[in-house]
């Protein structure tokens, strides 16, 4: 049985991109500030990175992108003194052969897990074991461990029920899920199960929403993969520490200020993520089209008072 990612908090990091060149259709990587950033996360307290998900573009990323930007990484956290440092490399295609095909690439360039987004595009008829066949047929051919990615919002509203889930769990390469919802309910069926396939050893129940990191950690989740750690690592970080340690007051107060705070990354994704990089780290990017670069300073205004919060807590 596959091993899953150590527990603890995670970042899908953003793709970093330079300004467009001359009659080129998309910005080039920005490979110089995409280790900047990734060393920073390193260096306070986040214990690995998620690369290519739904934060990171993925979708808008060549195959030769992806390899480049996973192995650019990884030599670089190499080379800092980050050893075998956690890389997870989201896919987000709706083919099992091009889901593998990312996957071998990823495992190439040096990442040890994977994070595959349900298939959403028959979300509508699409059955739970249709869901449950296309899961095991990618696990079967995968190199990598797998972990399942439920996040409806970028996935057509595809619904995956808590037996799917304890069902994908029996087979030796898939160790865990990352759930982008509100939904405590399967947070908490998945986290607290009894099945042994569902043991924290084998399968790992990460959320996708910081605000939700309290509970989800008090129901036997393993952490989080969250967009505002990718802003604010430390105080995440010491979020997680806190409860960790029984702290929960000041957790309680914490989770708080972090939960206004993810406000910022759930309203505007990945544009809010670039945004409060860029205004509070200094480190700009473009993006791919559709989306379009920054806000304006008037949309900016409203998240100024909490951002302050954050940054106070960051410094101490």
């Amino acid at each position: 049985m596959a091993s899953p990612p150590p527990p603890g908090i995670y970042v899908p990091v953003p793709t970093f991109f330079s300004k467009p060149l001359p009659k080129e259709p998309t910005p080039p990587l920005d490979l110089e500030t995409q280790t900047k950033h990734a060393l920073h996360l390193a260096k306070n307290g986040v214990r690995g990175l998620v690369l290519l998900g739904s934060t990171g573009e993925a979708i808008a990323l060549t195959n030769e992108d992806r390899k480049s930007l996973i192995a650019h990484i990884r030599q670089e956290l190499d080379r800092a003194g980050y050893k075998d440092y956690p890389l997870i490399a989201g896919t987000a295609t709706q083919g099992i052969d091009d889901t593998v095909k990312q996957l071998q690439l990823s495992k190439e360039a040096g990442a040890q897990w994977g994070l595959v987004l349900a298939p959403g595009f028959f979300a509508t008829v699409v059955t739970q074991q249709g869901v449950i066949d296309w899961y095991t047929a990618v696990a079967d051919h995968s190199p990598l461990p797998i972990l399942i990615y439920h996040y409806p919002a970028v996935s057509n509203n595809i619904s995956l029920t808590a037996s799917t889930f304890t069902t994908l769990s029996a087979h030796p390469n898939i160790c865990g899920a990352k759930l982008s919802h509100g939904d405590l309910s399967l947070h908490t069926q998945l986290a607290s199960s009894k099945i042994s396939s569902m043991s924290h050893d084998h399968f790992a129940t990460f959320t996708g929403l910081g605000q939700q990191l309290l509970p989800v950690l008090m129901v036997g989740g393993a952490g989080a993969i969250d967009g505002l750690a990718a802003i604010f690592p430390k105080t995440v970080v010491r979020l997680y520490d806190f409860m960790k340690d029984g702290k929960w007051e000041e957790a309680r107060q914490l989770q708080e200020i972090v939960a206004r705070g993810e406000g910022l990354v759930v309203g505007h994704g990945v544009v809010g993520a670039k945004e409060g990089i860029r205004r509070v780290l200094g480190w700009d990017s473009d993006c791919r089209l559709p989306l379009r670069r920054g806000m304006s300073d008037e949309a900016w205004k409203q998240w100024e008072g909490v951002v302050s919060e954050l940054e106070e807590a960051e410094k101490s």
